[in-house]
């Protein structure tokens, strides 16, 4: 099934980022391949022993996360829908002697692409606000589990992505967009790339869907999955909102008479029974 006119819009703003991302500081590829572990702790702790275990990422985009898992012991598979991602992602493979398998596919789309089952599928943050059906994103998880296979996913947490961060002053926050979910796409134009707030991409245009965290259990629990744990966080590895403070242990928080306000992340842990 093609891509919609908004698909097609994320993609070519997805396919122009990669050279920015693959040059920042944000990914930091010369450490990746000097062996530096890209993986946020919280993730390594979440998904255990991979020591020979076949994974699958959704929506890897440049594989740094996904290689980070094959270092971990896991044999690993990942897709995403940009072509420009999956070409750096293979080119990181290659170069830093990490074996991976990468594949160009929408996520919607992916069992027509990649047969075979797995004892983890995995997704990183920032991803789910790309998807515009979650019903069928729990479907494809299913579909790509082993029975008795665990499902992981850390996002942003939707009450976060539901306040301004843009011209408030550092310390600020407000509720500007909405945290239930709608069939239209939040629309808006990307002036550079959370990696790289300086890269200047002539696809501007980019469009994402709210899921609430309600939304993204369900979706979870009606394709069939177990939750395991479900543990909101008020640390990110990012800054996605102004005037967050920078912890000894390098995560970002809210100023200390915000911390307990609003939660940053949530994590997710689920299997497929058996």
């Amino acid at each position: 099934m093609p891509l919609d006119r908004y698909g097609e819009a994320n993609r070519a703003n997805w396919d122009e980022r990669v050279a920015g991302h693959w040059a920042s500081e944000f990914y930091d590829i010369e450490g990746f391949k000097a062996g530096k572990p890209p993986l946020y702790q919280i993730d390594i702790d979440a998904v255990g022993d991979l020591t020979g275990k076949s994974l699958i990422h959704l929506q890897c985009h440049i594989g740094t996360d996904t290689l980070g898992l094959a270092r971990l012991g896991a044999n690993v598979t990942g897709i995403d829908f940009s072509g420009e991602s999956i070409n750096a992602a293979r080119r990181l493979s290659e170069e830093s002697g990490v074996p991976g398998r990468f594949f160009e596919t929408d996520l919607y789309e992916s069992p027509n692409v990649v047969k075979e089952q797995f004892d983890i599928v995995f997704t990183g943050n920032g991803a789910i606000c790309w998807l515009p059906d979650l019903k069928a994103w729990g479907q494809v998880i299913t579909r790509f589990l082993k029975p008795g296979g665990t499902f992981y996913i850390r996002e942003g947490h939707p009450l976060m992505w539901a306040l301004q961060y843009d011209d408030v002053a550092p310390g600020e926050y407000i509720l500007e967009q909405p945290y239930f979910y709608s069939d239209a796409p939040f629309a808006e134009d990307d002036e550079g790339s959370y990696a790289d707030g300086q890269w200047d991409v002539k696809n501007k245009r980019q469009y994402n869907w709210k899921h609430s965290l309600g939304e993204t259990v369900m979706a979870l629990i009606n394709a069939g999955l177990v939750i395991d744990s479900l543990i909101e966080h008020q640390e990110m590895n990012w800054e996605p909102l102004p005037g967050m403070i920078t912890g000894e242990d390098g995560q970002r928080r809210l100023p200390e008479k915000y911390q307990d306000f609003v939660p940053l992340m949530f994590s997710i842990k689920a299997h497929k029974p058996a």
